[in-house]
């Protein structure tokens, strides 16, 4: 694998920052460890150690080149390609549970975006995040960079078509919820009862026609202020808290 090669397709190669480094090393998903010279965060240096990883160490500039001058605050790990679930698992591992919950983005574009809703779907809990494998941003390092190493943790599955994973959704007994801006419902004002599939859509065209046919429920987010918008991770956050919290 060459330095600087950051964007297979399917599969992150580069994560660097302390806090997603130490959340890569503590799930043993990690193949090489590059350190700047004289690296001294101790917290750090012990992991690896207890991982029985020999670092390498580089300079900060040959740091900077790996990272395209990223803030790589000087530890870069290269990790095993990620490992997606199926939809079957993340479906499985909501059994049981007083409200499974579970992502599904409609061709979510932009890195950041992603990686924030990561952070996101971490953070509130739910059993995973279903993308399509195509025309949406892959796992790459920008992605797990964001996430602060929340990738490491949701389970994320591909399929080749959102309204089928919706379909066997619903077999399994989901409520499937679009969010929309042009809906005429609140998300303030659904129950969100028993299981809870919420739909978001891509930063410019938001959901397809046809995700949104088969939807149960199509809901907003009331805007006040002067911007009639939200970004998509953002509106997401708020949307899996009310979730998580009604």
């Amino acid at each position: 694998m060459k330095s600087g090669n950051f964007n297979s397709k399917n599969s992150l190669n580069y994560v660097y920052g302390r806090i997603p480094s130490l959340n890569c090393l503590t799930v043993s998903k990690v193949k090489s460890i590059y350190l700047q010279k004289n690296f001294s965060d101790e917290k750090l240096l012990k992991v690896i150690s207890s991982k029985g990883i020999k670092p390498n160490y580089k300079t900060l500039e040959e740091l900077n080149k790996m990272t395209n001058n990223g803030n790589h605050q000087g530890i870069v790990v290269e990790v095993f390609p990620h490992e997606y679930s199926s939809l079957d698992e993340i479906i499985k591992s909501g059994k049981g549970k007083r409200q499974p919950l579970i992502l599904l983005l409609d061709e979510i574009e932009d890195p950041q975006n992603f990686g924030a809703i990561i952070r996101s779907a971490d953070a509130f809990g739910i059993d995973g995040i279903v993308i399509k494998n195509n025309n949406q941003v892959p796992l790459n390092w920008t992605v797990a960079k964001v996430s602060t190493g929340a990738i490491e943790y949701v389970k994320i599955a591909q399929v080749s078509n959102l309204s089928n994973a919706i379909k066997t959704l619903k077999e399994n007994g989901y409520w499937v919820y679009a969010a929309d801006g042009a809906a005429t419902e609140s998300y303030e004002k659904m129950n969100y009862d028993g299981a809870v599939a919420l739909v978001v859509g891509s930063e410019g065209r938001g959901i397809s026609p046809l995700v949104m046919k088969n939807s149960d429920f199509v809901i907003k987010i009331p805007m006040s202020g002067h911007v009639n918008s939200l970004n998509v991770s953002v509106s997401t956050g708020i949307l899996l808290s009310r979730i998580r919290n009604k």
